[in-house]
């Protein structure tokens, strides 16, 4: 497996942004591994199945999501890779739309289904 570029990486995280669009949780949950883990931004509960990130995904994707990338930072290390940065969310929550800018990590691991997401980590940014 060739290493992967910053590119690639990047890719990894509009695919992600572009399956919330599906408002599937089954889809978006396909994108991470079995062992994955996923510290979400707008829940306290640490989601460590593909169930428990199908059920956040299901909650969260009622508020029809969009995303956009602010910043991300890439690194890669031969099968695993990571994207750090900060993203917008645009949600609807009672019926008005919302504007949420977070935090994310995402880490990739490469194996013989491609990438996944391993572990991902969402927080909201302070104030200050």
């Amino acid at each position: 497996m060739d290493q992967p570029s910053r590119t690639d990486i990047a890719g990894l995280l509009h695919i992600w942004i572009e399956t919330l669009k599906t408002l599937d949780p089954d889809k978006v949950a396909a994108l991470y591994a079995e062992d994955a883990i996923l510290l979400p931004t707008l829940s306290k509960e640490i989601r460590q199945s593909q169930s428990a990130i199908r059920d956040y995904f299901k909650h969260f994707l009622a508020m029809k999501p969009r995303a956009e990338v602010l910043q991300q930072t890439i690194r890669s290390y031969g099968q695993a890779a990571t994207n750090s940065g900060l993203y917008k969310f645009f949600a609807e929550i009672d019926g008005a739309e919302h504007i949420v800018v977070a935090r994310f990590t995402f880490v990739y691991r490469q194996d013989n289904d491609g990438w996944k997401i391993v572990d991902h980590h969402s927080s909201m940014l302070p104030d200050t």
